[in-house]
């Protein structure tokens, strides 16, 4: 799962901002693979804990020696509390969905979040949404209808978890916006990431069972991969604007579909894969207008 960052002024190198949103988005993916491959075996909540402790000890080893406890000072605690929680209910829905849900389908409904941040901007941001931003997220949602339409596969209570991942997502997208021009992506992420960490780690005891030796190596690649892919899309940030970035992060359902393919043998039927070219369509469409309004 993507999520979206401050753009420095003057980007100029659009080739590199691409090549790292890709790398990050085929992370996201293969970070998705891990959680639904490993909760086949242990607990969700087991499986977010290890995500975020190791990202946080990640972070606090490559940012803490150059920049110790500062990088952990925020101008909006609240805020970033509020975004952090948001993040963590986006894992644990979005895991819980892979139980019940193929990867491809569940990465395709979540990104509904997009299009509920152009809706929630109304309301919670004061933003103007034009008319062809309001066609899109309409549109989006019957990509969604087409996926889980009633007598399908996932026509069931399950299709609520992504859905509702897809709405935490937005707000942390949207939470994300009120924060980025007070403090840097590093302390967001640090932030968030050690928040989460220490709220799982209160959870984590009451679902505890001692990971297998032959799962660690997965249980610290999936905590990499979060890590990883935050970090290349801060750098893509830096190297391009984000309305040539978003048609780009769309790349992640591709990569989630061929990973699903290869390590679960999952293609989506083809009712599916028209549902998540309309959700990539009305996604591209609401970036355009975007960048058209900008």
């Amino acid at each position: 799962m993507s999520t979206t960052s401050t753009p420095v002024s003057g980007v100029n190198h659009p080739l590199k901002g691409i090549s790292f949103i890709l790398l990050a988005t085929f992370l996201f993916a293969s970070h998705d693979t891990l959680s639904k491959y490993l909760s086949g075996f242990y607990p969700v909540i087991l499986v977010v804990w290890a995500r975020y402790v190791v990202h946080t000890l990640l972070m606090a080893f490559i940012f803490m020696p150059s920049s110790g406890l500062r990088v952990l000072r925020t101008k909006r605690p609240l805020f970033q509390v509020l975004r952090a929680l948001a993040l963590l209910g986006t894992s644990l829905l979005f895991t819980s969905s892979l139980l019940f849900i193929p990867q491809a389908e569940a990465t395709a409904v979540n990104f509904l979040a997009p299009l509920l941040v152009t809706a929630l901007s109304v309301p919670l941001l004061h933003e103007h949404v034009t008319r062809g931003q309001w066609c899109a997220v309409i549109v989006g949602f019957i990509g969604v209808m087409v996926i889980i339409h009633p007598g399908g596969q996932l026509f069931t209570p399950a299709i609520l978890l992504p859905l509702s991942s897809a709405l935490c997502f937005a707000l942390y997208q949207l939470l994300t916006r009120l924060v980025s021009p007070y403090d840097s992506p590093t302390t967001s992420n640090f932030f968030a990431g050690l928040f989460n960490t220490l709220v799982m780690s209160a959870i984590v005891p009451f679902f505890w069972e001692m990971p297998e030796f032959k799962h660690w190596p997965f249980l610290l690649a999936l905590g990499a991969c979060g890590m990883g892919a935050h970090l290349l899309l801060t750098q893509a940030f830096r190297y391009a604007a984000p309305a040539m970035l978003a048609p780009f992060s769309y790349c992640q359902i591709v990569f989630a579909g061929l990973l699903g393919w290869l390590v679960f043998d999952h293609m989506p039927p083809l009712d599916a894969q028209i549902g998540i070219a309309i959700i990539c369509l009305s996604g591209l469409a609401a970036a355009w207008q975007q960048r058209r309004k900008k």
